[in-house]
């Protein structure tokens, strides 16, 4: 019988749908394995051949656990709610609601076609306001607690509340963002106004005015992720700097935690190392610098206090609130001039900024640790964009001694440098180094910097001036937008403006419908213009902006265990079954945002009582890129007597490299695209203008001629309009008109042939290029493998003969090479391996069932569909999914003889098969009787016979 690809695989995604092969129980005597990958937006491109490789390699351990008895979750969802699919919406005019559902649908017609065991029946979609009734549930405990970090644990504002009512915020464990001491009375004589601001300085999620990155023209603030060269990375729509109300979350009071923590986690050491670098763990001191003629102080943070007689100058971040007090007139116009260009500058580009900025503000500071009088003592205030306001204090002591970037400063201003450590000792210690001995440092001089370093600390301490502190990089988490399409606030203000939330019965608050979605270029969310909606009748308004698109995603993974529960976001006994997920597969780029956000979220919930897990995530896996080809036509630069000029990629190589932009081409107009030789001919060209009619009447300069308004001119007569492409391996996106979809490769060769051709390209965790030149072979086996079970004339085959040694050896070893790989995820050996077991059945002309049936049950995670209607005429009537990965018996692969070099005087001369266990005197006397080793001898008397046992035999002669 013939192998029919469609028909089989159509076949048995019916069947698995209509007997929910997939479905899992809450309830189950089976340990459990939690399987889960980071679930897609779901764009309106759809998936291209990039997007299934960590689909696919989850989904084969989830199978393979499955056969290996456990009970397995394995669900999948959408995150729907976000600024791509808004942009989307604006683009098309289609309203978000409608396209995330035609995306959705999309998005599922193309998992299903893959073959991936996904219980459809556990799906999540973030919009859903049956799922955002959680987040905003979350949001809400957030909201109403603070964190003790003596305690480490978070406890409820109305404690933090009577506590201010009783004692003031006096001997408070609090980790908070509020300075100000104040006492019960003081409490008790505030407006209600006046406690709420207090109030958020405490809470876990709280609202205040912070510097963001506000791009008018998409209407919302972007990350910095988000921002390049001042413009906004979507659309290239200017970007500016602005102070403006947001909602937080406090991440920062679980720091400590999240990085202690990430020792417990089975995630590569890079992705620790990423989160670790993010959090910025820093010890050091805190220390106050008063201003000259001014009552108030400059507080800093620094790693190195014992540089302190070293400072030579200060510099604020831009945005520091003393900035405007301090500036003197004289210098008011220099100042304002430089704030302009640091608020058109993302917080990214301010960082990587090579070239030294800044402005002089004219006021001074003191050195809290010279005499007024010394001359060192007064140190000028300057701002710069390298210093950023939500990174320490916002305010640095410039050691241009000891910083590499202070130094540049005060080179380029012209201020003055002392060394205050002297690094003679240690020749190849850079600036910064913590090591040397202390000069110039009156109390420190002739002590190494490791000492230096508490005894300052200590200093500062007795003399009042500041305090030993830890500080991280980490920031609180931006938490609104203002924009639509995302969750709504659960919050309402008071005519005063105080924030109150709301009653959890009241949960969903659903995203009321909106026709007019556009952002304003006022700064205030879409929700603004719905009066109705905002107003309410008790003379309370509600918060117009919505949720980040990270909301719904920091918490989905719990929901799957529990998706249809109106009472809570996961019953008690679920999250106790289910606990956390063993298996999370999803790209590094989430390091820093989504794996970061959902720990907290997770760390929240377990401190409360609701999760059994301290972590969500016990094993991570990254898998790589899967790259595709960009085909590049290179236009010159300046045109040529009024015309644009596209030069052969051959001939632009002879030209300087700067004359020539390159233009993505799509690939499907490109001849032998991905190859040194890739070309456009004649009517290729003809495409790129009917797709680029702005370079219609370009000139096109061939290998061999020209090309113009429709017309080949050859050079000298020679033949041959290749126009030659330059050809490069990138990222496959939309924008390089290099994506291609699964399901044409699907349609051509079949899921399963497309599932093991992407495992075979290389080691998941790896990039690759996405290439069809070797999934021919893999077309080619699953054929081969079909044929093990039929004769010549398409009949079953197989036979209930018993196997021998040799056939189950070769069995075992298979399967014992299978399950260690698939636990160690490398799937692309697992399938050289079949491959290989394949030829071996088929030089052995195996068609026994003990052989095969544990073969197919083994390559079923890889193949799931040509298994399945294989197993079934075996005569099985459930499914080869539900089946038992077979034992594997160790006795086979046990050697039972050897194959021994044998030497005479160190020169191979034979080889000899002996039983394994056969003695050192019978393997001597054997060898000596072959008689290859009799015609070497020729009667030669034999001084001796060494044998290593299992390795080779050697005869002296």
């Amino acid at each position: 019988m013939e192998y029919q690809v469609r028909e089989i695989e159509q076949k048995w995604k019916k069947y698995w749908v209509e007997n929910q092969i997939y479905r899992v129980s809450n309830e189950s005597e089976r340990p459990k394995y939690y399987v889960l990958d980071m679930f897609p937006y779901p764009s309106g491109s759809g998936l291209h051949v990039g997007h299934p490789l960590g689909y696919i390699a989850s989904d084969i351990y989830a199978r393979y656990k499955r056969l290996k008895g456990f009970n397995v979750l394995h669900p999948m969802g959408y995150d729907a709610f976000g600024l791509p699919a808004e942009q989307y919406a604006l683009q098309t005019g289609i309203h978000p609601a409608v396209s995330t559902a035609r995306n959705i649908k999309r998005y599922r017609e193309q998992l299903d076609n893959i073959g991936l065991s996904f219980d459809w029946s556990r799906e999540v979609i973030t919009s859903d306001p049956k799922y955002y009734k959680w987040t905003q549930w979350i949001f809400l405990q957030l909201f109403k607690h603070y964190y003790d970090p003596e305690e480490q644990k978070p406890k409820p504002v109305s404690e933090l509340i009577a506590h201010f009512e009783q004692h003031g915020n006096a001997n408070i464990a609090a980790h908070t963002s509020q300075k100000e001491t104040f006492s019960a009375e003081q409490w008790n004589a505030m407006s209600p106004a006046e406690k709420d601001a207090v109030l958020m300085n405490y809470r876990l999620a709280y609202r205040q005015l912070t510097y963001v990155n506000w791009c008018e023209a998409l209407g919302t603030v972007l990350s910095n992720d988000e921002v390049k060269d001042g413009v906004s990375e979507r659309g290239g729509h200017p970007v500016v700097r602005k102070p403006m109300m947001q909602w937080l979350l406090r991440i920062t009071a679980y720091a400590e935690r999240l990085l202690n923590d990430l020792q417990e986690l089975a995630w590569s050491d890079a992705m620790k190392k990423m989160q670790s670098n993010w959090i910025g763990r820093s010890e050091g001191a805190q220390i106050f610098f008063p201003l000259l003629n001014s009552k108030e102080k400059i507080e800093v943070f620094t790693t190195r206090p014992d540089t302190i007689f070293g400072a030579t100058f200060m510099v604020l971040a831009p945005e520091h609130p003393l900035v405007k007090e301090i500036t003197t007139e004289a210098q008011k116009a220099e100042v304002e001039k430089y704030l302009d260009y640091v608020n058109a500058r993302s917080e990214r580009e301010r960082q990587a900024e090579k070239n030294v900025t800044g402005a002089f503000t004219g006021a001074y500071a003191l050195n809290p640790l010279l005499p007024a009088d010394d001359p060192r003592a007064k140190i000028p205030v300057w701002i710069s964009e390298y210093v950023l306001p939500d990174y320490g204090t916002g305010a640095i002591m410039a050691v241009p001694g000891e910083d590499e970037r202070d130094f540049r400063f005060a080179q380029h201003f012209g201020l003055p440098v002392i060394e205050v450590v002297d690094k003679s000792q240690y020749p190849d210690a850079q600036r910064g180094d913590k090591v040397g001995r202390m000069i110039h440092s009156d109390l420190l001089n002739g002590l190494e910097v490791k000492d230096a370093i508490p005894r300052i600390i200590e200093e500062i301490e007795k003399r009042g001036l500041g305090q030993k502190r830890i500080t991280y990089k980490l920031r609180d988490a931006i938490f609104s937008r203002q924009r639509y399409w995302g969750e709504p606030f659960p919050i309402v203000y008071d005519s005063q403006g105080v924030a109150h939330p709301l009653n959890e019965s009241e949960l969903p608050l659903e995203l009321p419908p909106l026709d007019d979605f556009k952002p304003a270029s006022d700064g205030r969310s879409p929700l603004a213009r719905l009066t109705d909606w905002v107003n309410l009748p008790n003379g309370y308004h509600r918060e117009t902006d919505t949720m980040p698109g990270y909301a719904g995603s920091s918490w989905y993974f719990l929901r799957y265990m529990d998706p249809h529960n109106d009472q809570n976001f996961a019953s008690p006994q679920a999250l106790n079954y289910w606990r956390d997920v063993d298996l999370y597969v999803g790209g590094t780029e989430h390091a820093t945002g989504h794996l970061l956000y959902s720990r907290f979220w997770h760390k929240f919930l377990h401190d409360l009582g609701y999760v059994p897990t301290k972590e969500p995530f016990k094993k991570l896996i990254n898998q790589g890129m899967i790259q595709g080809v960009i085909e590049f036509a290179c236009l010159q630069k300046e045109k040529v007597n009024g015309y644009s000029r596209f030069v052969c990629a051959r001939l632009a190589k002879m030209e300087p490299e700067h004359e020539f932009a390159h233009i993505p081409i799509p690939i499907q107009f490109v001849k032998d695209y991905g190859t040194e030789d890739s070309y456009l001919d004649t009517e290729s060209i003809e495409k790129f203008i009917q797709w680029r009619p702005e370079f219609k009447d370009a000139i096109f300069e061939c290998a061999n001629g020209i090309y113009h308004k429709g017309t080949f001119t050859p050079k000298n007569g020679a033949a041959g309009s290749h126009l030659f492409t330059h050809s490069e391996t990138g990222k496959m996106s939309k924008r390089y008109h290099n994506v291609v979809n699964p399901d044409d490769v699907i349609e051509r060769y079949g899921a399963d042939c497309f599932r093991m051709y992407e495992m075979f390209l290389g080691p998941v965790e790896q990039s690759k290029p996405w290439s069809t030149k070797g999934i021919d072979g893999v077309y080619k086996f699953l054929r081969r493998f079909w044929q093990l079970f039929f004769d010549e004339q398409g009949q079953w085959a197989v036979t209930e003969e018993q196997p021998d040694k040799k056939e189950l050896k070769a069995l075992h070893a298979t399967l014992k090479k299978v399950s260690e790989d698939i636990e160690r995820f490398s799937f692309n050996t697992c399938v050289s391996a079949f491959m290989s077991l394949a030829n071996e059945l088929r030089a052995l002309k195996t068609r026994k069932r003990a052989i095969l049936e544990p073969l197919v049950i083994a390559m079923a995670p890889f193949a799931p569909h040509i298994t399945e209607e294989l197993w079934h005429r075996f005569g099985h009537e459930s499914s080869v999914h539900l089946a038992d990965f077979a034992a594997i018996d160790e006795s086979y692969l046990v050697e039972d003889t050897l194959v021994y070099p044998i030497s005479i005087n160190g020169k191979r001369r034979a080889e000899a098969e002996f039983p394994a266990q056969a003695d050192k005197a019978t393997i001597e006397q054997e060898a000596l009787k072959l008689e290859a080793i009799q015609k070497w001898i020729e009667g030669k008397p034999v001084k001796r016979v060494i044998v290593v046992p299992g390795r080779m035999v050697n005869i002296v002669v």
